[in-house]
């Protein structure tokens, strides 16, 4: 729907949790989000937006940033109900409920701040979103690191129908999908059975615990479970498979970042493709850890099944966009870009 509106998913906990205590992150503060925030409405607003969708939270990253800057688009605060208040963590389903709003109110386009498991949860709203990802969180391979006023006139082009012309700009993402009894679930970039440890457990993953991981893409340039077998044999976002490692054996252990700075020794056994629509058996006893986020308990004797497919948001890309909209002769007047055979 191309409306001129355009949401606005900030985490105000994304980039704050134990794990960047326990490596070497930097630690991502509501000022520095705030500057984030302030730079993609400005962006936004000069590519057409007319109506910008934020939440009202208690840290009032968004609030604060878009108050004193004038915008000639409308600000629309949208307030629900908290799962937590400011003294704890961030629950995910707050998350949830501010994009199902954002998508309530007719945005179609949303621009998110946060990690790996803020864009999951905002999967778990709405698969069907137009999504500019940005990355604020601990362990990211999902969102992407952009200057955020670019990423800003990106998430405006669309919102305002601009990209509609152009749906290669919109790559649809692949998403796990998990079954575990009653259950349902998804992850972005990988599932993970750790053996010996604990559901809601926020230290960074112990090598030796590692027993299964199903990556949506094995990326070399990542930290975390990805690069355990992008180190191996690269998948990517735009491969139509997926991979199953095995860790455990007696061979040599492969090296890899599992957190920012922080390198382990992960023996792999087995690295094989998986394509889409294929159930992978993942046995308990053990913790299934979706994006890093220790969620789920099998229980020996139970068996969850996690399947790939391509049916997550589209998520467009800033770069070729921009390129794009250039040779379109959409951001610049018409006497300006015209070729030296057309004068």
């Amino acid at each position: 729907m191309s409306n001129g509106k355009l949401g606005l998913a900030v985490n105000p906990m994304s980039g704050r949790d134990v794990r960047r205590l326990a490596a070497r992150a930097t630690n991502m503060t509501h000022e520095a989000k705030r500057d984030i925030v302030a730079r993609v409405a400005a962006g936004a607003e000069a590519a057409g937006v007319t109506d910008i969708y934020i939440t009202k939270e208690p840290f009032q990253i968004s609030s604060m940033a878009l108050d004193h800057m004038g915008l000639k688009a409308r600000v629309h605060v949208i307030e629900h109900p908290l799962a937590n208040d400011a003294n704890d963590a961030n629950d995910a389903s707050d998350t949830e409920q501010s994009v199902q709003a954002f998508v309530a109110a007719g945005c179609s386009t949303l621009v998110s701040l946060g990690g790996d498991g803020t864009n999951r949860a905002i999967v778990r709203a709405c698969p069907e979103i137009d999504l500019v990802p940005l990355s604020t969180g601990t362990n990211n391979v999902f969102p992407v690191l952009a200057e955020p006023t670019i990423a800003g006139v990106v998430a405006g082009l669309n919102a305002c129908g601009k990209l509609d012309a152009a749906p290669e700009l919109k790559a649809r993402v692949k998403v796990l999908h998990v079954k575990a009894g009653e259950r349902r679930d998804v992850g972005l970039i990988d599932a993970v059975l750790l053996e010996n440890d604990n559901v809601g457990n926020l230290l960074p993953f112990d090598a030796d615990r590692i027993a299964q991981v199903f990556l949506s893409r094995a990326e070399p340039n990542s930290i975390g479970m990805s690069p355990i077998g992008g180190l191996i044999r690269p998948v990517y976002a735009d491969d139509d498979h997926g991979m199953l490692v095995t860790a455990g054996g007696d061979g040599p252990g492969l090296l890899a970042p599992l957190s920012p700075g922080l390198f382990r020794e992960v023996v792999v056994s087995d690295a094989t493709d998986i394509n889409f629509e294929v159930a992978v058996p993942f046995r308990g006893p053990g913790v299934l850890a979706l994006d890093g986020d220790r969620d789920i308990w099998i229980a020996a004797g139970e068996t969850a099944t996690v399947t790939l497919r391509r049916d997550g948001p589209h998520v467009i890309d800033i770069e070729a966009t921009m390129r794009w909209a250039v040779a379109q002769g959409m951001m610049a007047p018409a006497n300006l870009t015209r070729t030296d055979d057309d004068r």
